[in-house]
Order: C-alpha cells, then structure tokens, then sequence
C-alpha cells in the first residue's frame, strides 16, 4: 500500500541566508535572523531600525570604571527625560531600549543599586532613542549603550579584547566620562588614571585635529556628587583639585570638554551582610543629571 502527498520544498528559504546583514556597530556580515551581531556580539536590532531611518542614529558613548554609576546614571536619564515635558524629550526605540529604564527604577523603588553590569557584550543594555528638543527643528536619533566598566578598562590596557567597544568609541560622536566624586574626594588617585587612560585611548582611535576626538565633545561627569556638595558649586574647580592629570588632559588636549556634577541618591547608608557591607540608596533624588546630556546634544547638533 503506498501513498501521495504534496511537501512543499523551503529550499527557497536558503536564499535569505545568502544576503549578510551588516552590523550597524563593527559593520560586519550576519544573517537576517540573528540577534547578536557574530563579531561583536552588539544587537542586530540596532542594524535593522538603522535601515528603517532616512538619517543614521548618532553614537554617544558613556564610559567609567565599575562602580562610577554609569547604569545608574543612564536609568535615571532616560527615565526622566521620557516623562518630561519641557524642552527636552526622549523617546525609546525598540522594546530593548527600555530594558535598562526599568531595571534601574525597578532596583531604586526597592532601595538598592541595579546589579554591576556584566562582562558579555551580549548582557549589555543598548539604547536606541529619539531625543527632541525645543531648540531644534528635527529629532536626534542616539544609540548608547551601558558598557560594562571592567570590560572598559580591559580593552584600554589590551586593545582588541573586545571589539564591540573599540568599534562603537571609533564612531561615537561624543563620549560622557563618569568620574567618582566620592573616591576622588577620598585621595583615590585611580578615578584619575581610568580617565586619563581613556582620554589616551580615543585619541589613539582617532587623532584628526579636525574629525578625531580632539574635536570631538567630551563630557565628564562627577558622579555621586550628593555626598561631596562642593562638586556643585564648581565642577572645573574640583577636578582641577581633585583629578589634576584629567583636568590638565582636558584643556591641552580637547576642544570641546566642559565639567558637570550629577546625584541621584540623596541620601545612602550601608546594610551589613555576609559578605561585607553593602551600600544601599536611602531616597532618590536626581540632581544635575539632565544638564550634561542637554550640552552633549546641543555640541553633536551643531
């Protein structure tokens, strides 16, 4: 006894495959239904809203050393700024672009600190967003990333460690460097090396007096300002007495460099555990943390 039946073939399918996709971040060939990118391990949702949009998103980057409060602080901004309605509006792109919002405020409304951020570029939060400002006629599309400060520090001492990071600072119009205000008040001398070494290393991406990173704007950012109250009233002052080799690679070396002081805590304490004391927020209360990011899209618009 036989039988007769119609398959139908998918061999069609294979020519998909065929055409790579390439990553918006290392520009290397994937195929159209991979989630990371194989090079780099950066999302591919990056790379297909890019195609969608008439003008390509603008990269900022936000670097610092582990616990400087780069997640914090990247939580908090873009949480305030997709609820504000003054003259500056920020709108996520993608179901992803709204992962490292809600895990922030998530761990904040729990009185604690959003876990450090993972090594594997592939555990990274990505946002992709639509800012719109009063000052100006057309949206600005940006994609930053919460980079892992460990893996930072890894590709600055041994370059091609990770090349998702070496890929995105090379085409970042502008960088935010996170600084921690405590340990720089405290005489910790390594808050200033990790910034100096940065510094150091964008302009051994790209040292053009004109298109490099001498031209390009730099932010940095004191953070955790709330315990030290004399960063507020004079950001330039307290890097100059506090981090002088920063401050010093900042006026020689840079253009468009300008000091800003950001909180987000108001006040914190430490909770005894097993495994020593941990330090956990007591209320939140963000301050100076919209200003450098309005400087940083207003200097990439011009």
């Amino acid at each position: 006894m036989s039988g007769r039946g119609v398959l139908p073939m998918d061999s069609y399918r294979l020519a998909q495959y065929s055409v790579q996709v390439p990553c918006f971040i290392c520009e290397g060939g994937n195929s159209f239904d991979a989630e990371v990118c194989r090079h780099c391990q950066a999302p591919m949702a990056l790379a297909h809203q890019a195609n969608m949009r008439k003008t390509a998103p603008q990269l900022v980057a936000t670097i610092g050393s582990a616990d400087a409060g780069k997640t914090v602080y990247l939580g908090m901004l873009t949480d305030m700024l997709s609820r504000a309605s003054d003259d500056l509006q920020l709108l996520a792109r993608g179901a992803f672009s709204v992962s490292l919002q809600q895990l922030t405020m998530s761990a904040l409304a729990n009185c604690e600190f959003p876990d450090k951020t993972p090594n594997e570029p592939d555990r990274w939060n990505w946002i992709h967003c639509q800012v719109r400002s009063a000052k100006k006629r057309n949206p600005t599309e940006l994609i930053m990333p919460d980079l892992s400060g460990e893996a930072i520090l890894e590709e600055v001492d041994h370059p091609h460690t990770y090349p998702v990071i070496r890929a995105f600072l090379s085409k970042c119009s502008g960088v935010l460097i996170l600084v921690d205000a405590v340990r720089l008040m405290e005489g910790e001398k390594d808050q200033d090396f990790f910034a100096m070494k940065m510094l150091t290393y964008l302009c051994e991406l790209d040292d053009d007096p004109k298109k490099g990173w001498p031209s390009r704007p730099i932010s940095i950012i004191l953070t955790k300002a709330d315990q030290c109250e004399t960063c507020f009233d004079d950001a330039s002052e307290f890097a100059r007495k506090h981090a002088p080799g920063l401050w010093q690679h900042c006026n020689q070396r840079f253009g468009k460099t300008q000091f800003f002081a950001a909180g987000v805590a108001g006040a914190c304490a430490f909770q005894m555990e097993l495994g020593g004391p941990r330090q956990v927020p007591l209320r939140v209360e963000p301050r100076g943390v919209i200003e450098p990011f309005r400087w940083m899209v207003h200097q990439i618009g011009q």
